[in-house]
């Protein structure tokens, strides 16, 4: 049984959550066992329910200042304790270096079993946001290298991430194995589904829909966001943001600030899939200025429904846009970024155009990525036996 650990996963929407599920659903699917170990959240029955693979979930308690993550807590549990120590894996792929990195480090030690994890976030600007102390921050830092030290293997979504973890002191190996998305659409269908939900947002023919989402933190350049629009308010065009976090009252306070409130319409979180993704293919351009992430699998989530992104020079995640052609990079100021938004929206045949090519060179199946992953897994479990004489 192959074991997916993560510290959060759905209910919680986040990119790394996703990436998680998605992994044990197709896992599942290719017919191999398999099984899901993360912290409780709240209202998470509905999705254990749902799911044709076990999920063992162990007593969390929600982080200050960060809703709506959770910090897992497995050793009060006997119950859990119970489950776990019955539960035998194969190998485990880990998707964070916290508790339940921890728990993968000791049930691959425990059962002598390879333990691949995969560098997703840039952990440092978290606990900057948090922390006060250099000395501690650098010290967490360690901890997370430290972990991925222990792994038999670490992957990297993409080749621009590997600069963030040798910053952080990683001197091993690292491969590279993209993140998919499940949004795979024939484009008449996306034609159809943007007509429809352009009428159910209420957007004019001539207004350009704008569109972001994630968590609604101010890491992900919001403030910048909302700056960059500021300067174009006059123009025909209406945001859209999906997702919640920390700064959401904050977020909502600087709109009414900028005068943007008639420009900016917060739908929270969406659950539906199917829902978010006709949003996704109502939209004409996704605002994608983050210099907070590694990957952005809501960027590839955008190019599989025909939207390109708009996105920073500096950012790790813009590393997979080709500018004008496969999506938009624009200078890190908001005077480039309202520039750019503004000539974009006077040529939609363009937007249009780089939309169906990011469509072709960005997004890619999930089912097509875990044929690959499953390859590397038998891959991995041959050279750990050659190595420990198994």
């Amino acid at each position: 049984m192959f074991g997916i650990f993560n510290d959060n996963f759905p209910p919680i929407l986040d990119g790394v959550g996703m990436t998680a599920q998605n992994y044990a659903y197709w896992l599942n699917e290719k017919g191999y066992d398999v099984a899901v170990v993360t912290p409780y959240a709240p209202k998470s029955e509905s999705v254990i329910n749902a799911a044709k693979y076990p999920i063992y979930r162990y007593p969390s308690i929600p982080i200050p200042f960060r809703p709506p993550y959770r910090f897992g807590m497995p050793y009060i549990s006997p119950r859990f304790w119970h489950q776990w120590r019955q539960m035998k894996f194969e190998l485990i792929h880990a998707h964070c270096p916290f508790t339940t990195g921890d728990l993968a480090v000791q049930a691959t030690r425990r059962q002598q079993i390879p333990l691949v994890a995969t560098f997703h976030s840039k952990y440092r600007q978290d606990f900057e946001h948090n922390v006060p102390n250099k000395h501690v921050v650098d010290f967490m830092v360690k901890h997370i290298i430290r972990f991925f030290e222990m792994a038999d293997e670490v992957w990297i979504p993409q080749a621009a991430v590997e600069e963030t973890l040798r910053e952080y002191g990683f001197k091993g190996h690292v491969e590279v194995v993209e993140n998919g998305n499940d949004f795979y659409t024939p484009t008449a269908q996306i034609e159809a589904m943007r007509a429809d939900m352009r009428d159910e947002l209420g957007l004019e023919p001539n207004e350009t829909m704008l569109l972001f989402v994630g968590q609604h933190i101010w890491e992900k350049n919001i403030g910048f966001i909302l700056d960059s629009l500021a300067l174009i308010k006059d123009l025909p065009f209406q945001l859209f943001m999906v997702g919640t976090g920390y700064a959401v009252r904050e977020i909502r306070h600087r709109i009414k600030q900028l005068g943007l409130s008639h420009k900016v319409t917060m739908l929270g979180n969406i659950h539906d899939r199917e829902r978010l993704k006709r949003i996704y293919s109502a939209a004409d351009l996704f605002i994608f200025p983050s210099l907070y992430d590694t990957c952005g699998l809501v960027v590839r989530e955008a190019a599989a429904m025909h939207t390109p992104s708009l996105m920073l020079a500096d950012s790790t995640a813009a590393t997979a846009i080709h500018d004008g052609v496969d999506g938009f990079v624009t200078p890190n100021s908001t005077e480039a970024y309202a520039q750019r938004i503004t000539k974009l929206m006077e040529n939609p045949e363009l937007l249009s155009r780089v939309g169906a090519k990011a469509s072709k060179t960005i997004s890619r199946s999930w089912e097509s990525v875990i044929d690959e992953v499953i390859l590397r897994y038998r891959d991995i479990q041959a050279s750990y036996k050659l190595k420990h004489g198994k």
